[in-house]
C-alpha cells in the first residue's frame, strides 16, 4: 500500500479591510454598555417589584404579609420568604418572626422611585392610546428598563400633551 502525502494548505485568507478609526470599538462599547444596563435592570427588577408591592400593601392594609405578597405576585410563600431574606440582607426590609414585613428608609425610597417610574410609564402609554389594563401590565416590564433620559422624555411628552388639551 502506498502512502499518500496530502498537499499543505496555503494561506488563502484575504487581508482584512481597515475600518475607519474608532468605528468598531465605539459600536462594541455602546453594545456592551447597553447589555450591562439591561443586566443591571434585571438585577434590580425583583427588588423594586417587591418593595413597591410591600409599600402598596402597607398603605392599603397597614401591613405586608408574605402570604399577601405571594398571592399578588403569583409565586409561592417559600419564594417570598427567600426573596424577603435577600431584601433584608440588602437593607431594604426588616422582618420579625410571625410579624409583617417592614420597609427600611432605603426600602421606602426605592419603593417611591419604582412607583414614580411606573406611574410615568403608565401615563405615557395611556397618552399613546393604550388601554388602561394593557398600560398597567406593560409598565411592569418597561419601568425597570427605561433610562432616566427616556423617562424624562415620557414626562415631557405627557406634560406637552396635557397643556395642549390633547
Amino acid at each position: 500500500m502506498r502512502s499518500r502525502v496530502l498537499p499543505t494548505r496555503k494561506n488563502t485568507t484575504a487581508p482584512r479591510k481597515r475600518r475607519p478609526a474608532g468605528s468598531e470599538p465605539d459600536a462594541v462599547a455602546r453594545s456592551a454598555a447597553a447589555y450591562r444596563q439591561t443586566r443591571r435592570a434585571h438585577h434590580s427588577e425583583l427588588a423594586e417589584d417587591y418593595v413597591e408591592l410591600i409599600a402598596e400593601l402597607i398603605d392599603a392594609t397597614g401591613e405586608a404579609r408574605a402570604v399577601d405578597i405571594a398571592r399578588r405576585l403569583g409565586v409561592t410563600h417559600v419564594t417570598v420568604i427567600k426573596t424577603v431574606a435577600r431584601l433584608a440582607k440588602s437593607g431594604l426590609v426588616v422582618t420579625r418572626p410571625y410579624r409583617s414585613i417592614f420597609l427600611t428608609d432605603e426600602g421606602r425610597r426605592l419603593a417611591a422611585a419604582a412607583k414614580r417610574r411606573h406611574e410615568i410609564v403608565v401615563r405615557f402609554l395611556l397618552a399613546m392610546g393604550v388601554s388602561r389594563e394593557i398600560a398597567e401590565t406593560d409598565a411592569e416590564g418597561i419601568e425597570h428598563h427605561v433610562s432616566n433620559e427616556t423617562l424624562a422624555a415620557f414626562e415631557r411628552f405627557c406634560a406637552a400633551r396635557q397643556s395642549t388639551g390633547a
